[in-house]
Order: structure tokens, then sequence, then C-alpha cells
């Protein structure tokens, strides 16, 4: 510690929602460096790149009015210091790369990203002839999730299928053998996936000289959203502060909804007993977003929870309005019914953009979405395809990663099949030419391209060459590979000018990172999100409402928040109904979802849901149940209401000399 620090134990902050947490940690953050702690020796562990520079804002401005520094020079000087703060990936990245030798880790690595890392697995899956097995051998996409949940839960393989991949418990040999394979390829090639960043990061510190040097670099450490935390972050933080001195950890169990990412919420509920003695808890249970009338309900629905930090939210703000449990007929009728709610809203004042319908999964708006478009509502929908997965993005980037790294055949596989002529079998030949010469760039000299490629291979040298000078600037590279790769993206792709616009933000991007390897595994481990699908142009309309997944919209909140499909088999889903733990965490999904609304919540429940496999008009269909998150006490807080289509108009009388008369007992009867 500190010689003149400020010295603390273990402290845990339970911050339920809307009550401050990142203004919480802030000033804890602004608290331990006015009293003295050295900024540079402070570790903060957040789950966003952003999250990390919104703490750092509000850290300076909350340091600046303590010390009444007006043009703010002394608090930014301060706070120039603040160097360890950002994700625990991106941490791990700097640390491993600052102790490779010590690893045997070549700390020129590169970090790849999961749509590479599963198209690795995909070629080990083909060399190893698993792809030519009699039955059906998991895909690419199921491989990575089960090697990173492995990994993340530190669980054995037999484990991991009997617990979470039971389809594929019949493949546990060959699995086994496909990541062995996996491992020893990334290590041949300098590459590090996202999981192995945590990985070897947990090697490191069980090694107890070099968990006591790294250890060393910090007094404090402080962690951000602490329930999504996996295994491996919590013993990496075990092992940063075994006694515990200095350790401050806020978050809220009652948010804890990333399991499928291998998150344990166990480790906040178990945080104060690791400890001697127990770490400090607070509650904080002041609400800032919220009505009370919109707590009550969930805190109703909490309360009926097993095992939690118990906590009751109360309202900072004054309001009314109780929450809605809306009946609606089936999913048409859901969807009329939220986009006229939508619209007399947005009359009423309430931009669209302050609204938000939120459901279980990306499919559960499907309806909706139709039911916008034909109304002319513009949406942007959260959830759905990420900004780093379009196709030209991943181009542009493989060129500055075989440059950063030329051992990376992954990126040089794929940079090479954009030139013309250059195919699959062209690219491999090429590749192993580069592989008997250690991945040296010379050696791209030796190889004959194909007659409709020398051109533009030799173009491609040149451009390599150039970008792994030492010398060469970072400031201009993107700009020298998109000149490069524009005659090629014209050739490949169509909507040239929104793929364009992609690579310019792109390009825009670039310039916030010192270096490419900062950019480059930056922009890996924590990608813009901002993805749309959109009715219209929403983006350029003058609102939008937003559409999201619960899982997308945890942190965000909006004036008025409909809930899609609250019944058993969304929420809960189906699929966790047959254990205790996901059942609970389905309650957690859920009242994340209930509080994002600061002063409108709808709980929308369909009576009908059509069958799957059927004629195109059928009308088969099964009657939703209620959920059993939804007690009579959770109930007994909201105003029960229904809604019905507009009926029909009421036929009009005709008159007497229209009137006619049918005898139909009469017609029955002959019938028999």
């Amino acid at each position: 510690m500190a010689e003149n620090g400020w010295r603390s134990g273990p402290l845990l902050i339970v911050a339920g929602a809307g009550t401050g947490k990142t203004s919480t940690l802030a000033h804890r953050v602004a608290q331990l460096v006015l009293h003295g702690v050295d900024p540079s020796r402070l570790l903060l562990l957040t789950f966003t790149c952003r999250a990390a520079i919104e703490m750092r804002r509000r850290v300076h401005t909350i340091v600046r009015e303590a010390l009444a520094d007006t043009l703010g020079s002394k608090s930014q000087a301060l706070l120039s210091r603040l160097q360890w703060s950002g994700t625990f990936h991106s941490i791990g990245n700097r640390l491993l790369r600052l102790y490779a030798r010590h690893l045997k880790l070549d700390p020129s690595f590169t970090v790849v990203d999961r749509a590479d890392s599963a198209d690795l697995l995909d070629e080990l899956r083909t060399e190893l002839g698993l792809a030519e097995k009699a039955q059906r051998f998991p895909r690419k996409d199921t491989c990575l999730a089960v090697y990173s949940w492995r990994v993340n839960t530190q669980k054995a393989l037999r484990d991991t299928l009997e617990e979470q991949f039971p389809w594929c418990k019949g493949w546990e040999e060959d699995l086994t053998r496909l990541f062995r394979s996996y491992v020893e390829r990334k290590q041949r090639y300098g590459l590090l996936d996202y999981d192995d960043l945590l990985l070897y990061w947990h090697m490191m510190m069980s090694e107890g000289r070099l968990a006591q040097h790294v250890s060393g670099h910090f007094d404090h450490v402080l962690v951000d959203e602490y329930q999504d935390t996996n295994k491996l972050q919590a013993d990496i933080l075990h092992a940063l502060r075994p006694d515990g001195s200095g350790v401050t950890v806020v978050g809220d169990d009652a948010q804890a909804i990333y399991s499928f990412r291998a998150a344990a919420v166990d480790n906040i509920l178990n945080f104060p007993g690791r400890y001697r003695p127990k770490a400090e808890i607070v509650t904080l249970a002041q609400n800032y977003r919220s009505t009370q009338s919109l707590l009550d309900a969930s805190n109703a629905l909490m309360a009926e929870a097993p095992r939690q930090f118990r906590k009751h939210l109360l309202a900072a703000r004054s309001g009314s309005g109780r929450a809605l449990y809306v009946t609606v007929e089936d999913l048409a009728a859901q969807a009329d019914y939220v986009c006229g709610e939508i619209l007399k809203r947005r009359e009423s004042g309430v931009l669209l953009r302050r609204q938000a319908v939120l459901f279980r999964h990306a499919s559960a708006s499907d309806v909706l979405e139709v039911e916008l478009a034909r109304r002319n509502i513009p949406f942007v929908k959260y959830g759905g395809l990420k900004f780093l997965e379009a196709a030209h993005i991943k181009d542009l980037l493989a060129v500055l990663r075989w440059a950063d790294n030329p051992r990376n055949t992954l990126a040089a596989f794929r940079v090479l099949q954009l030139l013309p002529g250059m195919g699959p079998v062209n690219a491999r030949k090429c590749i192993e030419l580069l592989e008997k010469e250690a991945g040296s760039l010379e050696a791209l000299k030796q190889y004959q391209a194909p007659q409709a490629a020398q051109s533009d291979y030799g173009k491609l040298q040149e451009l390599l060459r150039t970008l792994a000078k030492p010398e060469q600037p970072w400031p201009g590279q993107i700009r020298q590979v998109r000149e490069w790769y524009r005659p090629h993206l014209e050739r490949i792709y169509e909507s040239i000018h929104t793929r364009l616009a992609d690579l310019d933000q792109l390009e825009q991007l670039s310039t916030n990172y010192p270096s490419r390897e900062r950019f480059i595994t930056e922009l890996t481990l924590d990608p813009p999100h901002a993805t749309s699908d959109v009715a219209g142009s929403a983006l350029h309309d003058e609102d939008y409402l937003v559409l999201s997944t619960v899982h997308s919209a945890k942190g965000m909140e909006w004036d008025t928040v409909f809930v899609l499909n609250v019944v058993d088999g969304s929420f809960p889903s189906e699929f966790a109904a047959a254990q205790a733990e996901r059942l609970e965490e389905e309650r957690r999904l859920l009242y994340v979802a209930m509080t994002r609304a600061r002063n409108e919540l709808q709980l929308c429940v369909p009576l009908k849901f059509p069958l799957t496999q059927q004629p195109k008009n059928g009308d088969a269909h099964v009657y939703g149940g209620r959920s059993r998150f939804i007690s009579d006490k959770v109930l007994k807080t909201m105003v029960q209401t229904g809604f019905q289509p507009q009926a029909l108009t009421a036929a009009v009388p005709l008159g007497d000399e229209q009137a006619a008369t049918l005898d139909v007992a009469g017609r029955l009867k002959q019938m028999w």
C-alpha cells in the first residue's frame, strides 16, 4: 500500500437499479485521489470502454469541484495519471504485453475476434475430419461456445457438456482433440482470442512471484458491474488482493442476467464471505429514475426471489401512474395496441426516442416491426448484427491485422481472397509459403500469383511492406488501406456508398487511438454497439423508436417502456424452466426490463400464440399462460386492462322497403 495513501478493507456496494451506481463509484475514485492516493496506483475495471471513459469524466468533474479548480488544470493533471482504467480484457491485454517474456509469449501477439476464432475452429474441424463424421458434428459457433464456457467457468469439458450443451455429450473426445489443436494453432500464429486474455492473466496470477509483482502496481482495485463477472475475473481480483485491502466492488445481484456469457451471480452473493473479516456491505436503495408506483411493481417481483441482497427501492421522483398489465388477443393485436399507444404518446409530447419496446428474444418483435413499417414509424433495433461483423469492415481490419502480425494466417487468408482470381486454393498455397518462412512478408515475393491477380498482388505486397515498417506513423494508415481496398470493394459488394460511409466511421474511430495495435485490440475487445434494423431511414428521421432485447437494454432508461410477451415461455423462457438457477435469472431479466421505465410501464400479455410449421394461412394456436413471476401480490401493484382491436361497424338496420324475412328454422328442419 502507498505510504501516504488512504487504506481500506474490502467493500461491496449493492447498488439497486437507478440508484446512481456510476456516480457512486466515481465519487469513490475521487475520494481516494483527494485523500492522497496516487491515481497511477488505482486499477479501475469495467465491462465497456465507454463506462471507463464516463467514469474518468465524472471523476474529473468531482475533483475539479472539490479543489475549486476553475480552470481545471489541477484536476486534469491528477486524472491524467489515472492510466489503469478499462475493461477486464483491455487491462489483461496491457499486462500480458508487459509481462510477455515471463509467460513465453510474443508481445506482438494479435487479438482475434469471435468470428475469426470460429473460422479457425471451422478450418480445424475440416482438417481433423470432424466435418465428415457420419453423425452431425457441432458447427463452428457451437464449438466456440463450448470452448468459451469451459474456459470462463473453469469447469471440466465433461461437466460443461452435461450442464450447458447436453446435445454435444457424445463428442467429448473429438472436441478435446479439436480444442487442443485450436490452442496449438493459436500459439503457432501468435494469436490470442477474447477468452485467452483472461485465461493467461489468470494463469499469471496463479504464480506467486508474478502475482505479487503485478499486485504491487496498485494500491486500490475498483470493479464496476461486479454481478457480471465470471469465475476467471473473480479469481483474478482475489489474486490481486487476497486480503481484500483496497478492494471496492459495485453491483446489483438483481441485475445479474448474463449467465449465457458464463457470468456467475455467486461472485457477488459470496463476495462478503470470501474475506476474513467479512467485507463491509453498503446498500443503495434511493432510486432516481422511476416513480414509486412503478418501483412498487419491481419491488414486489424481486421480493419473491429466494436468494439475494434484500433491498426496497424508494423513489426520489414524484408520480402516481401504476404499471399496466395489458391482455391482448394475439401477437397481431399486441402490435396494433403498442403502435397505437406509441403514437398517442408522441402526439402528447413524448418523443419516439424516449419510448422503448423490450423483448426476451430478438425475433419477438417480428410482427411489431411489420406494423411499425405499415404505420411509417421509424425505429432502431438493438441486439442485431454488430458493426464489426459487416464483411467490408472485416476486410479492411484484416489488412491491418496481417500487417501488425505477419503470422496471422486468418487475416492473410481473408485478404488474399479479395484479389481477383485468388480463390481458397491459391490463397492456401501462398500461406503455406509464408509459414515456411516463419511469416516473413519477404516470402510473398516468392509466390507466383495467378495471371488475373498478378497486378493486384503486387500492389498488396507493396502496401504490406509499407505498413509493416516500424517507423511508419499510425495516422494515415487506414487511408492507405482504403485506397488499396476501394476497387475490390466496388467489384465485390453492392451498396457501395453505404459501405464507404462505414469505412469513414472506422477511419474516424482510429483517430482516438495512439497506435495500430491499440486500435485493433481495443476495437476487437469493445466493438461499437450502435447497430440498427430500421423501418425507413430511422437515423435520418426527426425521431425514432427504440426496439431492444432486455439484455441490450441494461443500463438504459426511457420515459415509457412496453415489454412484449410477458407470459410463461417468454418470461421465463421455456428453456429455463427445468433449472432453479436459470429460473431465477429469468426473474431478474424481467426485473431489468421493468426498471428501465421512468414514467410509464406496460406489460403486454398475448392470450394466443400461433403454432409453427403450419400452412401459410393456418390458424392453429396455443394459449399463453400467465407468467409465473406475475403472482397475485405483483399483480396487485398494477392496473389490469385489456385491448380489443377496433370492432366492425355495427350493421345499419334495413328500411321497411328493403326488409326481408328468412325462415331459418324451417330450412333446418327440411335438411332432415
